[in-house]
């Protein structure tokens, strides 16, 4: 039995729904916006995991669900590079992080500070979160780049998963020279990575003000750091 024919748009069905997304981009384009990056490499999938579980729990550790737009970045691979839209959704931005599977592959933290900087041009960008293990890139080079992000008032919160020195030592100085702030955590350290990504989700809506609100031992790890 043939199918019968679907209705026809109407102009107005049309205008409607330009308008409805229209007004959907403009509010996300209004929100504060956060970065949100992770290595994605091989030796990334128990953090990787973990940071899809907390995802949820930043934004309502924050208490302004639905006033962050947070856009998702990850490398991996051979040259791989993926950034999502912006989202406002949180369920949205756990599911697409629970699609992603890591691969083996060198770290690409300097590709990841430029296209934060494009971002940040566009409109700005409060914070960038990145979570990772290792540094396989000229440390002068990330300095560099953290510093211009600094010029740009793009603070990195950056989170070390591990105990190497060369990257907790490298990890530092980008966040000091952006304006940023530094923390390592455990990856069986669950509570604390969730504590961290909602402080500084607290800063990115409502800056100093908001972070100092939250209290809790991590603002006051990230407060200590932060350029007054």
């Amino acid at each position: 039995m043939a199918k019968p024919p679907a209705r026809r748009s109407s102009p107005q069905d049309i205008a409607q729904f330009l308008q409805k997304s229209s007004a959907i981009t403009q509010f996300v384009a209004q929100q504060p916006r956060l970065l949100f990056a992770v290595d994605a490499t091989a030796s990334r999938q128990p953090t990787w995991d973990h940071a899809s579980r907390l995802q949820q729990e930043m934004f309502q550790a924050s208490g302004v669900v639905a006033t962050l737009a947070v856009q998702l970045c990850y490398y991996r691979g051979f040259t791989e590079f993926r950034a999502s839209r912006w989202l406002t959704d949180s369920a949205a931005l756990a599911q697409l992080m629970g699609q992603v599977r890591c691969e083996g592959g060198h770290t690409q933290i300097a590709r990841l500070l430029r296209h934060a900087q494009t971002e940040h041009h566009k409109a700005t960008v409060r914070a960038l979160v990145f979570i990772g293990d290792a540094v396989e890139e000229n440390p002068d080079s990330l300095c560099n780049l953290a510093g211009q992000c600094g010029l740009l008032q793009l603070p990195l919160f950056l989170f070390q998963e591990g105990r190497e020195r060369q990257v907790e030592q490298t990890f530092r100085t980008m966040a000091k020279l952006s304006g940023g702030a530094y923390a390592r955590f455990d990856s069986s350290s669950a509570a604390t990575l969730a504590g961290l990504l909602g402080a500084v989700a607290s800063y990115a809506t409502g800056g100093r003000a908001a972070l100092e609100k939250r209290g809790g031992d991590s603002a006051k790890l990230l407060l200590r750091q932060l350029k007054a």
